[in-house]
This record gives structure tokens, C-alpha cells and sequence, in this order.
């Protein structure tokens, strides 16, 4: 039995009808590379066979009685792997568009808390006879990091690896411990509480003078803030419907023009969003004249990987000037408000959203995020951001997933009300795969900025004189018909508010 962090289980609490905290990725496999032929009985028993390995896959919550501190994870003595992997189907012609159609269906609907937090769904179907693996693992569980290491555990190097030396399940009976000996342990922890809170406050007001140095020295100033971001469509209250989009662009084209531009990928990733985002908000009629904000997920520093808990992530605030009509200008102007952002990150501290995590009160957190839900009181104060976007680093080398080749992975993840948009990026082999998560019915013209992804990059790489962008990754296909977002629709109806 292992308590959760406090930044862990803030993933709980946030999560209501219509906030649905997993992450989940979307991946694609060419079967054809399986020795005797692919089949579904061969997956289920690879899966069955690996997770030993991984023992976050038979884990389950138990709850401190009246929620008086931070669950458990215990081992599931019921678990039935029939339960999280399942078999579904892609109707002809099966491509990449109907994918992102059943992987919007399947993140609208939250996990079961009385089973393990996560599901996988074998796709069948695809074009090509490829399949595909739709991987949903609730976000109190993994970060997006860890979340690639741990599906490393399903995946391999070669079609036809060496058997993996098994591991012995753990050694347990399913007990837990009673309700009292649960609530005893919160309370203990409370009496430490006042002590803690205090020695962290004073090392956070520390903190914030560092960073208000920082800000007040010559030239700095250029990272984001929170509540500085202008409302547009993308800032309205959510539900709890999902709608996912995949492009892919080249990583040899982010990389020649970071070169070129002395930047990073991560900038240039960044860049290529604020593009995208500019040509959407010009067709709606309502570009701000004020940049937009990223929450851009970051990875703990070495000194905080002792840390207890699954997720080691902070964030830090880049302003995206959509509203800059040169590119390259767009380019240098983000790459110096994460220049600056990482500066103030780092004189914040890495642990200090952890450590402030690990004292939050259950049932006060839940409460007011349930009725700041309930009341859409995202529409009624500026937007804390605009975005979420993550870029997280892929092998270069092929995977395999019993037997299948990997021919590209597609990560996603969670929305936030009054922010329901969400870009995710991974890298593989050569590509950057972008995964976009949206809320229809906040966001329906989300298609439009999924599309406006390898024109924002060509746009980038013309600027800056190194030709066209190289056409990267798997062919969409058609979308499957459904709404979509045109001028003086729901968006353009609304004036741009800075």
C-alpha cells in the first residue's frame, strides 16, 4: 500500500463530470512485421505477460474515510484484464480522421474509480490492415513522461525480442487498513501540518522576491503571467464531450530552423502553435492584439526525482504572439518569453507546486472546483491562460508492440474548463506527431487549427529561407462528417475581449 502524493491526487480532485483528468495516447502499428500473423489472443496475453513489469497497471484507489488526507494505491485482488483491453473496430474506409473520431468518443468518458485507472483498446481496421492501440491512464497515475516510460514496458525493440525475464506479483492478500487506522494516519499527518505549511511559506516567499528580481532586472520581464491571457473562443466553459485532431510535421524542419534561428524545438513548436492559432482567429474575426498564454508542462529538476508520486511536473507561463504578423518576429519573441519563463521557473523552484500540492484538503479542493464548474465562473474573469502545450521527447528507433511496428504515436491530453484546448506533441522517428484535444462544443472548429499545424511551419520555414516544409507522417484521410467551425459561427460571432 503506497499514500499518493499530494500533486497525484490533486489530479483527483480536480476531475468532475466534465474535467476529466487521464492522458492518453493514440498509436498505430503495421502487424505486418508479426511473426505467424497478428491477432488479438497474441496482444492479450503480451499484455497479460508484461504487467508484472509495470505494477501501476493493477493498482487501484482506496479512499481515507470522510477524506480526511490523500488516497491509497493498493494492489486490485479482483483484477480481470478482460475488464481494461478491450477489441474494437474501424469502419471501412478505416483512416486516420475516423481514428481521432473514436479516440474523442473514448476520452469523453472517465475511468471506473473502483478498478485500476486505466483502459487500452486494440483497434482493428485501418487502412493498409495496420492497427492501432488507444492507451487512456488517469493522470494521478502518470505524467507524460513517465507515461512513455511506462508503455516502454508493452513495447520493444525488435519484432521478435528475447522472453523478458518475468517478474513475481506482488505478495499480497488485497487488505487494506481499516477505515480507523486510515483516518488515524491523516490526523497524525495534520498535526505537522501548521509547522510545514509555515517553513514552506516563508521558503515560497523567497521564492516570489527572486523571481520579482528577476522581472524588475533590465530586459527581462518577457515570460507570461496567469490572468493575463484575452478572451477568445478558446476560453469558454466546457462539457464533458471530447473531440480529437492529429497532424504531423517534420522534426528535421523544426530542427533546421532552430538551427537557423538559434532557438529550440520547443520554441519552434511553440511557434508553429501561435500560427496556427493566428490563422484561426483571423478567420473568426477575433485576434487579440494581446499575446496569448501557454501553460507549458516542464519536467522536475534532478534534485526533486525523490520527490514521492508519479507525476514530477511543473509548468511555466510563454506568451504566444499570435498577434505578430512576421513569423520570424513570432519566432524570437517567444523564444525569448521562454528564455525568461525557465529563468523565473527556476528561481521558484521545481518542488513548490508539489510541495504546496501535498497540503491541499481534500474536500475543500473538490468543492470549489465542482462549483466553479457548476457556476462557469470561467466566463466571468479573465482566462488564467489560453492553452495547454506539451512537447515530449520520442525514441528515434522503431518500437514494437508484440511483434507490430509503431508507425506513429499520437499523445493527448486533459482540457481545463475555460481553456478547452489542448496540444500535445511527441516526436518518433523523424516526426512530430501532434495530438489536439478540444471540447466540441466549446471549440468546434478545432479541425481548422489541427490544418493550420503544416501551414504554420511551411510559413516559418519560407520566413526564414530553408524552402517549403517537408509533407510528414500518416495521410489524415477525409474527417467523418459532423459540425465544424466557419466564419460567423459560434466563434466569429464573438467580438475578440482583451
Amino acid at each position: 500500500m503506497k499514500r499518493l502524493s499530494g500533486l497525484d491526487a490533486s489530479f483527483l480532485y480536480l476531475e468532475t463530470p466534465i474535467l476529466h483528468m487521464h492522458v492518453s495516447m493514440a498509436a498505430v502499428f503495421d502487424p505486418s512485421t508479426v511473426s505467424g500473423g497478428y491477432s488479438f489472443d497474441k496482444v492479450r496475453d503480451l499484455v497479460s505477460s508484461r504487467l508484472s513489469l509495470a505494477p501501476v497497471f493493477r493498482r487501484k484507489l482506496v479512499e481515507v474515510p470522510f477524506r480526511l488526507g490523500h488516497p491509497y494505491w493498493v494492489d486490485d485482488p479482483a483484477f480481470d484484464i478482460t475488464y481494461h483491453l478491450r477489441r474494437v473496430a474501424l469502419p471501412v474506409p478505416g483512416n486516420l480522421a475516423q481514428l481521432a473520431e473514436m479516440v474523442g468518443d473514448i476520452c469523453s468518458r472517465q475511468l471506473d474509480r473502483s478498478k485500476p485507472l486505466w483502459e487500452m483498446y486494440v483497434v482493428e481496421g485501418l487502412e493498409g490492415g495496420n492497427i492501432a492501440l488507444i492507451t487512456k491512464i488517469h493522470h494521478a497515475t502518470i505524467d507524460g513522461v513517465s507515461g512513455a516510460e511506462l508503455l516502454t514496458e508493452l513495447f520493444d525493440l525488435e519484432p521478435d525480442p528475447p522472453p523478458r525475464k518475468p517478474v513475481s506479483p506482488p505478495d499480497t492478500d488485497g487488505a487494506v487498513p481499516s477505515g480507523m487506522a486510515l483516518v488515524t494516519q491523516a490526523l497524525a499527518a495534520r498535526l505537522v501540518r501548521p509547522v510545514e505549511v509555515t517553513k514552506l511559506a516563508w521558503r515560497t516567499g523567497r521564492a516570489v522576491l527572486d523571481v520579482r528580481r528577476i522581472r524588475q532586472g533590465p530586459g527581462a520581464g518577457r515570460a507570461a503571467l496567469p490572468l493575463t491571457a484575452p478572451r477568445t473562443s478558446i476560453n469558454a466553459s466546457i462539457t464533458g464531450r471530447r473531440k480529437v485532431v492529429f497532424a504531423s510535421t517534420s522534426l528535421d524542419d523544426a530542427k533546421r530552423l532552430k538551427r537557423a534561428m538559434g532557438t529550440t524545438v520547443n520554441d519552434v513548436v511553440l511557434a508553429v502553435c501561435a500560427g496556427a492559432l493566428r490563422q484561426f482567429l483571423l478567420v473568426g474575426n477575433e485576434l487579440p492584439d494581446q499575446p496569448l498564454v501557454a501553460t507549458v508542462p516542464v519536467s522536475v529538476q534532478p534534485s526533486t526525482h525523490q520527490v514521492p508520486g508519479s507525476n514530477k511536473i511543473s509548468a511555466m507561463w510563454v506568451a504566444l504572439p499570435s498577434h505578430i504578423a512576421d513569423p520570424l518576429e513570432r519566432l524570437a519573441a517567444i523564444h525569448d518569453s521562454t528564455k525568461d519563463a525557465k529563468q523565473e521557473h527556476q528561481a521558484l523552484g521545481a518542488d513548490v507546486l508539489q510541495d504546496w500540492a501535498e497540503h491541499a484538503t481534500p474536500n475543500l479542493f473538490s468543492a470549489a472546483v465542482r462549483a466553479y464548474t457548476r457556476l462557469k465562473l470561467a466566463e466571468h474573469h479573465r482566462p488564467i491562460y489560453t492553452l495547454i502545450v506539451s512537447n515530449v521527447p520520442g525514441p528515434d528507433f522503431p518500437l514494437y508492440f508484440g511483434g507490430a511496428e509503431m508507425v506513429a504515436g499520437f499523445p493527448l491530453g486533459p482540457i481545463m474548463d475555460g481553456a478547452g484546448l489542448n496540444i500535445t506533441v511527441m516526436s518518433y522517428r523523424g516526426v512530430l506527431n501532434w495530438g489536439i484535444m478540444a471540447c466540441p462544443d466549446a471549440l468546434p472548429g478545432v479541425g481548422d487549427i489541427a490544418s493550420g499545424i503544416p501551414t504554420a511551419l511551411d510559413e516559418l520555414m519560407q520566413a526564414a529561407g530553408l524552402g517549403p516544409a517537408t509533407l510528414a507522417g500518416i495521410a489524415p484521410g477525409p474527417p467523418p462528417r459532423g459540425r465544424s467551425r466557419k466564419t460567423g459561427a459560434r466563434a466569429s460571432s464573438r467580438p475578440a475581449r482583451t
